[in-house]
């Protein structure tokens, strides 16, 4: 098991239009590394933005094969966390830390 930090853990909120719309639902989307356990994430999200998570919930994106100069690569898997928190807590997430 990997000893992570809390800034660590929270690699980058995700900025999208389908994360904002999670937000109307007290949810907030996290990249974290893929060595990230739902725990740690919880512990890292509590301690640094100083609110109440109720419920984290993981999933990994596969990287897709792409081309580059006639040659075959792979982007490279990513681990995202949908943090539910609390009800009446919110995180600014465009302010950042």
């Amino acid at each position: 098991m990997t000893d992570l930090r809390h800034y660590d853990v929270i690699t980058s909120p995700v900025i999208t239009e389908k994360s904002t719309f999670v937000s109307d639902f007290n949810q907030v989307v996290f990249n974290v590394p893929g060595t990230a356990t739902k725990p740690q994430i919880k512990a890292a999200v509590e301690a640094l933005f100083g609110v109440k998570v109720t419920a984290v919930n993981t999933l990994v994106r596969k990287g897709k094969t792409r081309r580059f100069r006639g040659r075959l690569g792979r982007l490279s898997d990513q681990k995202k966390a949908i943090v539910t928190l609390a009800e009446g807590q919110s995180i600014d997430v465009s302010t950042g830390l």
